[in-house]
């Protein structure tokens, strides 16, 4: 089985292209070139096989014309200091277009600490933080990148006058009506607990229990607050190594309303996130709609190279050191599946082997896991994966990983879910007992919401819309009519992928029909044309939904909002209990699109 070498792992060229060069048509930040002017730019690099995945040379990733791929590639040096040497001068040529880029000058002292070369490094350091760069980036790492310049006098006199040992988080996460997680990551091994109170001054509180944050899990550590007051507002403080942590905000949670009672409640989500410093306040606007989830449904980051650690380190933690995300995830639980951007690439495959390719559970799943705050993930070591399901009040949601144990929609009997996923699915939908139930896939249900014939990222596959479940028209059908033959009522779907905003209607000839909210822009602009057949379909600025469920009415319901960056509303869909249910043939949308 192929491991990454260590000298790979060791001597990363950074890339004026992580950054650089995952976007296209919208610069992921300002002035800076095309892929396509990078891809010229370049050294030459290899990038190792991983497995099923293509060994793609940068002729072939051009030939996705106006696609991100085209050079969206990490350049790993093997001791070779003068492809370090020319990502500093790529670096340099780009400060002279954007002299305040705070990003290519973490590059640069990135690529001086592989050098040894800690004068320059510092001097890197210290234009990154002055031009807006988190200073604890540095920290965070990746770490064995950093680790020249970080364990160097120099950096430890500058790092003392920032004191930080909270580098990540805190990221609340599987929020029960008496329980909640809380995430962390450190700069050390160290002791972390968490003050809570119902009172805002924190008196008449508790302390947890500390445990100390993993190596082994990236200085990761979750701490599990039990014994909570259901849809109670607690207040809390993060306590590191016994000291309490000062922040510029007070920090809260509210609890899950009770399993049996209804209530009313938002969630948020979408997909379609990649790291685009102009539209990251999108993290702020969810924010202000007070949801009690955001529900991250895929291509939460875009780092399309999945057998490289450290390069989707860099992604996850840039994300993690954005104030406005950090502002969010604190005060929001949060839930994620993956996409094909975030697992293997562009529309990748994972096969149906639970350990093929090596690097999906040797990279791909841990670095997931190290960075979200789950419940649980997939079938653990039996069945790996990132599926799990949870409830809020008297709703359950199901969130579906489309990626791990898919097989090619271009072979015969293909799967997305995979047989234990499959399984798994079927059986909690058959004894759940809520009044809805919502499963969450990163890709589209409905058929024709994809439309041409992308190249994937998996060596010879070419499944443009089969991407999406219509390339599994048989396991969709299994799950529509499980639900038929056990007249399980009140489902609703939602999902990801597409770069708009759309509503769809699933019709079912033997059945209620289903009902389908899609989004994935969130910190991008549409780039998907609309499709004619949806309820409604609509592009321009980035976008979330906003699911208000509502199960105290006679007939509860679902209202599904577009909500842009700015705010302002788009379009609205509203569904009833009684739509989805077989006593109730009628099947007519109640909302309608306001365009």
């Amino acid at each position: 089985m192929k491991k990454v070498k260590p000298a790979v792992i060791t001597c990363i060229v950074l890339i004026a292209v992580f950054i650089l060069l995952t976007g296209c048509s919208e610069a992921t930040d300002p002035l800076i070139p095309s892929s396509t002017d990078a891809a010229k730019t370049l050294p030459p690099v290899d990038m190792p096989d991983g497995g099923h995945l293509s060994s793609t040379t940068r002729e072939d990733m051009g030939r996705y014309k106006g696609e991100k791929y085209q050079a969206c590639r990490i350049a790993v040096a093997k001791g070779d200091k003068a492809k370090i040497a020319e990502v500093i001068d790529y670096c340099d040529k780009l400060l002279t277009k954007a002299p305040d880029n705070g990003e290519l000058y973490y590059i640069k002292a990135m690529a001086y600490s592989q050098l040894g070369d800690i004068d320059n490094a510092m001097a890197a350091v210290i234009e990154a933080v002055d031009n807006g760069a988190a200073f604890e980036r540095f920290l965070a790492g990746p770490r064995n990148m950093f680790a020249p310049l970080t364990g160097s006098k120099k950096f430890r006199d500058y790092a003392a006058s920032y004191n930080i040992e909270l580098i990540h988080g805190p990221m609340l996460g599987d929020v029960t009506a008496s329980s909640v997680k809380i995430w962390v990551r450190t700069a050390h091994q160290t002791p972390v607990a968490v003050r809570y109170s119902q009172s805002d001054d924190m008196t008449g509180g508790a302390l947890s229990k500390a445990i100390k944050t993993d190596t082994d899990a990236d200085f990761t550590a979750v701490v599990n607050l039990a014994g909570l007051e259901s849809n109670t507002v607690y207040y809390y403080q993060m306590v590191i190594d016994g000291k309490a942590v000062s922040l510029d905000r007070k920090l809260s949670f509210t609890t899950a309303p009770a399993r049996a009672g209804p209530a009313r409640f938002q969630v948020a989500f979408g997909g379609g996130s990649n790291i685009k410093p102009q539209y990251e306040y999108m993290w702020d606007t969810i924010l202000s709609y007070h949801p009690v989830a955001m529900l991250q449904l895929g291509d939460n980051t875009y780092f399309n190279i999945p057998d490289v650690t450290e390069h989707q380190q860099y992604f996850f933690y840039r994300r993690h050191c954005r104030p406005e995300y950090k502002r969010m995830i604190a005060s929001v639980p949060i839930y994620a599946i993956w996409d094909d951007h975030d697992f293997g690439g562009n529309d990748s495959i994972g096969t149906g082997d639970k350990l093929s390719p090596y690097w999906k559970h040797e990279i791909v799943l841990p670095q997931f896991r190290y960075n979200f705050n789950n419940p649980y993930y997939g079938g653990e070591n039996k069945n790996p994966g990132c599926w799990f399901d949870f409830s809020i009040g008297d709703v359950d949601f199901f969130m579906l990983d489309g990626r791990y144990y898919r097989t090619d929609p271009q072979k015969p009997d293909p799967s997305m879910l995979g047989a234990a996923q499959l399984d798994w699915l079927l059986d909690k939908l058959k004894v759940s007992k809520a009044t809805f139930k919502i499963i969450a896939s990163p890709v589209p249900w409905a058929f024709g919401a994809k439309a041409g014939k992308q190249r994937s990222a998996t060596f010879g596959s070419v499944p443009g819309a089969q991407d999406t479940w219509e390339g599994f028209p048989a396991e969709r059908e299994k799950i529509f009519a499980f639900l038929e033959d056990n007249r399980i009522e009140g489902v609703y779907l939602i999902s990801a992928d597409r770069h708009r905003s759309d509503a769809w209607l699933i019709e079912r000839p033997n059945g209620y029909d289903l009902y389908e909210a899609n989004t994935s822009h969130l910190t991008k602009k549409s780039t998907h044309r609309k499709m004619p057949n949806a309820i409604f379909s609509i592009l321009g600025k980035p976008a979330f939904g906003l699911l208000t469920i509502d199960t105290t009415l006679a007939d509860p319901q679902i209202t599904y909002d577009v909500m842009k960056i700015d705010g302002a509303k788009s379009a609205t869909l509203m569904v009833k209990l009684s739509q989805l249910k077989y006593a109730d043939q009628s099947q007519a949308p109640t909302g309608k699109a306001h365009r």
